[in-house]
């Protein structure tokens, strides 16, 4: 630890003061060495001052070359070049100097001085680089890396990751016979079939794929090959690709979804809302989440007085709130860390704030989770929707909006039922409003959100398959982050009191084609029966509890026209007050009790039930 402290404690003039010194202490030893070598006697005196006369030279050859701004870690051969041109230089200096005195000692050795000079130049600061790389890693927990592939890319990163204090190469690995057993830039290069041996052996962390030249699908089979050894595997383009720009990964090279599903630049045709929300004081529910994320940037850039970002994650809370406070555009951010179920908190808000807008986009969405948790995701999204939607109509808030779900039409989960379920109260409420405008917005899957299927696919294809999908036959309707976020804010400016907004989301999307576009997308291909050698399989694991095989948008096909001809009013029954007061009394003992099963029987009473697969070809 001292050597440590020291050799980092000194200067960048201090080292190279250093290096010159040691670079003109060498010039004696050079004289000597060539005494001894050539047998010349020496001449006292005179040996002296023409060792001194040297030294000088030394020194203004090394300033002139640069030598000593050369960092150890970074001398290779280009400062080995440079060490011979500055010691040629110095031993012609040294050779002039001699002929010019009137007895010249040794002339003929002047080449052997010159060469032992070299030799000891290079050998000082070889010694000195591995000493000092030595106490810079001692007691540093390095990761081991392994480089597959021997070729120019490999050679490359290996000489780049010798002066990285946190990683260590330890052998190539490459396909050609005629590499293994060389040693090439200075590691040992092994035969695939060695590689199981070696990571034990070396307690390898990694393998770096260094074969750009070699296609994605066959970078993906040597992944397959790989895996059961248990390491991280990365791929690395060439230095060249990635100088120019253009170097990708794997995942990064795929088509992006929203060009494969047709929806790149809708979001681009949907009109602005700015309008309704410059200088207003807004409330965005569930701000932290992918919806309630990209709500607070569209509604950031329409200039409201103040966003006031609610959301019961203290890390999604603390990232949006980071991201908004980077660019506040004069707006005053305030994040409050809570629940919307708080009926106190929520009151308490909207009074001190004097809300005028609120986006309610908390809730529970996972299918699968709120499947197995029916009580937390009931209370989460039916009673969250009440107390907040409650409180706006008794503070006058102008605008309320429901961030809803295509899952809430004829639903076969709990997750579906809870947001229609919400939906009726919003428009149960909207029939006693008088000065809040009460809206819903309901739209299926977001490209790219948490728990989409989209990202998982992703990390599927990454890890090099299989690609798992439910069932066969199951679709859903897709948009994406910025289309969701505008039709919610869109359907905030047109409604007129318990509006429901739908957005024409074209054609539902059939999974299975979607799985395969990605696989295509990045360059692979799927393995099934006709296609035996392909790279990724496409395996079929079965529906899961509560998951449909095609969602729908609308309950009746009563449908109004809006300004904007890709967004539209549906018409849907809704539940008197005295039937949606008997429902949330049911609901709230079941979940006072918590009796799932009771909570259960009150959904299937009041909520639309879902139509079998027949009833929906048959529709369709």
């Amino acid at each position: 630890m001292f050597l440590y402290r020291m050799v980092t404690s000194l200067s960048r003039f201090q080292k190279r003061l250093i290096f010159l010194t040691l670079d003109i202490a060498m010039v004696p030893l050079a004289v000597l060495l060539a005494v001894a070598l050539t047998g010349t006697p020496p001449e006292g005196a005179r040996i002296v001052w023409l060792t001194l006369a040297i030294s000088a030279i030394a020194a203004l050859a090394a300033i002139l070359t640069g030598l000593p701004r050369i960092k150890l870690n970074a001398y290779e051969s280009r400062g080995i070049v440079r060490t011979a041109l500055f010691a040629a230089l110095t031993g012609l200096g040294g050779l002039a100097v001699n002929h010019l005195m009137l007895h010249p000692l040794f002339p003929r050795a002047f080449v052997t001085v010159t060469m032992a000079y070299l030799i000891l130049s290079v050998s000082w600061r070889v010694l000195l680089r591995q000493a000092l790389i030595a106490i810079y890693r001692r007691g540093q927990d390095r990761m081991r890396v392994i480089v597959y592939g021997a070729g120019r890319t490999g050679q490359q990163l290996a000489a780049a990751l010798r002066t990285d204090d946190a990683v260590t190469p330890v052998a190539f690995v490459d396909d050609n016979p005629a590499l293994q057993g060389l040693v090439v830039a200075g590691l040992p290069v092994f035969a695939p079939l060695e590689l199981a041996a070696l990571t034990a052996r070396h307690r390898i962390d990694r393998i770096v794929l260094a074969m750009p030249s070699v296609d994605a699908r066959a970078q993906m089979r040597i992944a397959r090959r790989l895996r059961p050894l248990g390491v991280e595997l990365h791929s690395l383009p060439s230095f060249a690709t990635l100088v120019s720009g253009s170097g990708v990964s794997l995942q990064q090279a795929a088509q992006p979804v929203e060009e494969l599903l047709g929806r790149a630049h809708l979001d681009a045709d949907l009109p602005g809302a700015a309008h309704s929300y410059t200088g207003r004081t807004i409330l965005i529910t569930g701000a932290g989440g992918t919806i309630g994320g990209e709500l607070c940037r569209q509604l950031l850039a329409c200039a409201p007085a103040r966003l006031i970002l609610l959301d019961h994650s203290e890390l999604a809370l603390y990232t949006i709130d980071t991201e908004m406070r980077a660019d506040p555009q004069g707006a005053d951010i305030v994040p409050v860390l809570g629940s919307v179920t708080d009926m106190g908190l929520v009151a308490h808000i909207l009074k001190i704030h004097r809300v005028e807008v609120i986006v309610h986009a908390a809730a529970y969405k996972h299918v699968p989770l709120v499947e197995g948790n029916e009580i937390a995701g009931l209370w989460n999204n039916v009673f969250g929707t009440r107390v907040i939607a409650a409180a706006a109509l008794r503070a006058g808030v102008r605008r309320f909006i429901l961030v809803s779900s295509d899952k809430a039409v004829r639903p076969a989960n709990v997750m579906g039922a809870s947001k229609r379920l919400a939906e009726m109260v919003v428009q149960d409420l909207a029939t006693r409003a008088t000065r809040t405008k009460f809206a819903m917005v309901r739209f299926g899957n977001v490209l790219g959100s948490s728990g989409s299927v989209i990202p998982l696919f992703r990390e599927q294809i990454a890890r090099g398959g299989p690609v798992t999908l439910t069932h066969e036959q199951v679709s859903r309707y897709f948009m994406t982050r910025s289309e969701a976020a505008r039709l919610v804010l869109l359907a905030g400016s047109y409604a007129r009191g318990g509006d429901l907004f739908v957005l024409d989301m074209g054609q539902p999307v059939p999974i299975r084609t979607l799985a395969r576009q990605m696989i295509e997308g990045a360059g692979l291909a799927v393995r099934d029966a006709d296609t035996p050698d392909g790279d990724i399989e496409i395996r079929i694991t079965g529906l899961r509890p509560g998951e449909k095989l095609r969602e729908e948008l609308l309950i009746s096909a009563d449908m109004l026209t809006t300004p904007h001809p890709g967004i539209l009013r549906a018409q849907e029954s809704a539940l008197s007050e005295i039937e949606m007061a008997n429902a949330l009394r049911d609901l709230r003992d079941a979940i006072d009790a918590h009796d799932a099963k009771a909570a259960r029987e009150v959904l299937a009473r009041w909520v639309e039930q879902p139509e079998s697969d027949l009833q929906l070809a048959a529709r369709a």
